[in-house]
């Protein structure tokens, strides 16, 4: 039989050290190198590329981009940061000066970011040329010791030693290893992809940080609000806001025209689910361009952006413009519009104004202008007590106009900007009817006649308006790319194993060549013993046991017919439980 031993695993001599090392990671230091500022600079440096570091910024990084989900950003959407702002005035100073509104483009999170491209940098640049190095190196030789390895065999043929060399050297090449026949013995090595797949795995969190990053350089975003039938041309001036970056400002917009033709919305009816969405989509016509003689059309819904040149446009709200017409005392028309109110709850209970700054003169002989404010309920109840003007249902089942009237300066002619949805009555006296607040409640095609011979309101009916946000992100793809790659390069790193294989076969004084294998991987597996295994049944057609050996070892050893119908070849692996 063949002698198989397993042995307790002793320190590895000096020169078996690169043999038994499978990874090309730098080795790291503990403390600092060398004496005083330099040294420290050296550790520092050490640290920063480590790879423990490294995880713990990329860790650091996500719990940094928590917050721009949770908060509303001003790069996406400025009207839902100015109602959480409005929502929360005493918190709201406090996320300005955290730059919680703004958290990609925050000091804080852009100081992570760089580290961590810094580190990823540091540890990928000489990882990669000490990798190179391996591939343009042989296999280490082999160590002194063979049997000393995890897993080994040996046996005794009566073969030329030169001749099994030769035969194990084929037999590892025709495998798939990178064999080097020296010195007697047959180095083989195997599983280079699995460094691969690991300096894949780097470089594209790399490529994913970098696209990130161009994105963030070149990258710009607009909003715009528009009523069913109404249009625009993607220009700075058309635009409701625009947030640009270094590499891209309000000249670099896409050329295009988009208008709205119409939009549907469904909420469920029935169930335990009732008024939630089930579909918004916005029918529009564009132009690439903006030459709108040959527009196409399209549908845009949420999560299936329209993309035009470079931007993409993307559906993120929707609501009601109330059509309003406001008449003078003299019955003219003063004001004729639909007018966007901005959901404040699920069942899109709806908050706007109407600002009549041309109304001309009023009752009184004085210029003056109106202002209503109030509220558009979709599906309104019956009554108000208990619960306040609150829609019942996100779909327009029963809707109503609640209106508020005022009279007096609305500061539009002060030449300071105000914002459209709300109305500031610093300077508004707010009508009263019979010793009460005026208000109304309308339904579509109702009216409303002012005290004091302020003219009429009417409520016409109402339209559908939806919100887009156009952006034009250069780098998403890059990012995309980068993701796949690292999730490529993670499954190679994971399940590929790197693995070493040595044979010596060295003739002996009193005749004969004693054969020795031995193999080791970076992980604990069986893996490398099944190789050595099948690589030590395919060596015996060319360097078979020696028939004398196995008659020593039988006087040797008591009969045993299991030990007898086993393998010979097999080699011993430390870690099974047989």
């Amino acid at each position: 039989m063949s002698k198989t031993t397993t042995e307790t695993e002793q320190p590895p001599a000096p020169d078996d050290a690169a043999a038994e090392r499978l990874s090309t990671a730098p080795v790291e230091s503990d403390g600092p190198t060398g004496i005083g500022p330099f040294g420290w600079a050296r550790w520092m440096w050490r640290q920063l590329t480590s790879m423990r570091v490294a995880l713990i910024l990329l860790f650091l990084l996500s719990l940094a981009a928590i917050p721009g989900s949770l908060i509303p950003q001003n790069g996406q959407n400025q009207f839902k940061v100015q109602t959480w702002k409005a929502q929360h005035t005493s918190i709201a100073p406090i996320y300005e000066k955290l730059q919680l509104f703004d958290v990609y483009s925050s000091v804080w999170f852009s100081a992570i970011y760089i580290l961590l491209f810094v580190s990823l940098a540091g540890c990928i640049v000489p990882r990669t040329w000490q990798f190179v190095g391996v591939l343009r190196s042989q296999p280490p030789a082999a160590p002194r010791n063979l049997t000393r390895m995890p897993v080994h065999a040996a046996w005794r043929t009566s073969a030329d030693a030169d001749r099994v060399n030769a035969a194990a050297h084929r037999l590892l090449r025709k495998r798939g290893f990178r064999a080097h026949l020296s010195g007697g013995a047959v180095a083989a090595e195997k599983g280079y992809l699995r460094e691969v797949g690991n300096l894949i795995f780097h470089l594209s969190l790399f490529a994913l940080l970098g696209g990130f990053a161009w994105s963030s350089l070149a990258a710009g975003t607009g909003g715009k609000l528009m009523v069913q039938g109404e249009a625009y041309s993607n220009t700075i001036t058309q635009l409701d806001d625009f947030t640009g970056t270094r590499f891209y400002g309000s000249q670099d917009l896409d050329p295009f025209y988009l208008k709205l033709n119409d939009f549907t919305s469904k909420f469920q009816e029935k169930g335990d689910q009732i008024g939630a969405a089930r579909q918004f989509t916005a029918n529009v016509e564009y132009s690439a361009g903006g030459d709108a003689s040959k527009p196409k059309k399209s549908t845009i819904e949420v999560n299936h952006p329209l993309e035009v040149g470079g931007s993409k446009v993307y559906l993120i709200g929707h609501g009601y413009a109330p059509i309003v017409t406001v008449k003078n005392g003299q019955g003219d028309v003063v004001y004729h519009g639909a007018v966007p109110f901005l959901p404040q709850d699920g069942n899109l209970t709806s908050t706007g104004v109407v600002k009549v700054s041309d109304y001309g003169v009023g009752p009184d002989g004085n210029k003056t202008q109106l202002g209503f404010s109030g509220f558009f309920l979709p599906t309104a109840p019956l009554s108000f007590e208990g619960t306040g003007p609150r829609s019942l249902f996100p779909g327009d089942a029963a809707p109503e106009l609640v209106l508020n009237a005022y009279s007096g300066d609305l500061g539009t002619d002060s030449g300071l900007p105000q914002n459209v949805y709300q109305l500031n009555t610093r300077k508004l006296t707010q009508m009263t009817q019979d010793g009460e607040p005026a208000k109304a409640r309308l339904k579509p095609g109702q009216g409303w006649t002012l005290p004091d011979g302020y003219g009429s309101v009417t409520f016409e009916g109402y339209k559908q308006w939806a919100s887009f946000n156009i952006t034009h992100r250069p780098g998403n793809e890059i990012a995309l790319t980068g993701a796949v790659l690292a999730i490529l390069g993670l499954i190679g790193s994971l399940f590929i194993q790197r693995r070493r294989i040595w044979v010596r076969a060295v003739a002996l004084p009193g005749g004969g060549t004693q054969v020795e294998l031995a193999g080791l991987a970076r992980s604990e597996s069986a893996k490398i013993a099944e190789e050595l295994a099948e690589l030590a049944v395919d060596l015996q057609d060319d360097a078979p046991a020696s028939e004398e050996e196995d008659s020593e070892d039988a006087d040797a050893a008591p009969h045993d017919p299991e030990a007898e119908a086993s393998d010979a070849t097999v080699p011993a692996d430390q870690n099974s439980k047989e």
